[in-house]
């Protein structure tokens, strides 16, 4: 198994979970987002991934934009907003994320009923 793609495949889900949870605390642009993302080398993306994911959110109406002037100089930024239909996305997906945290967990041996592999019915 390659680690690389694993890894990859990890990290395209999450990183819409991770989008709407930084445009639900406050309205933001692109690149904001890709730099605050950067801090965790996992989540890192580059323009060519946000941009286009950010674009579907917005034709899914989960999210907004604005156009917003910059500071003297600089061009106007898009800043993105999440909607009630993002929120409840949003809401949701948290509930997943949750679930399947806490599957992992009592798969490693960590929180739970301490159920092991071999209580689980029909596992073959």
């Amino acid at each position: 198994m390659n680690l690389d793609d694993w890894k990859s495949q990890i990290k395209r889900g999450t990183l819409e979970f991770c989008i709407l949870r930084m445009i639900r605390q406050r309205p933001t642009y692109g690149y904001r987002m890709i730099t605050a993302l950067e801090r965790y080398p996992i989540l890192a993306a580059k323009e060519n991934t946000i941009y286009p994911l950010l674009r579907r959110l917005q034709k899914e109406g989960l999210i907004s934009s604005l156009w917003q002037e910059s500071a003297e100089g600089l061009p106007p930024r898009k800043y993105y907003s999440i909607t009630d239909r993002g929120m409840e996305c949003l809401a949701a997906m948290e509930e997943e994320w949750g679930r399947l945290l806490q599957a992992v967990e009592e798969l490693k041996g960590g929180v739970g009923d301490g159920a092991d592999l071999g209580e689980v019915s029909g596992a073959d």
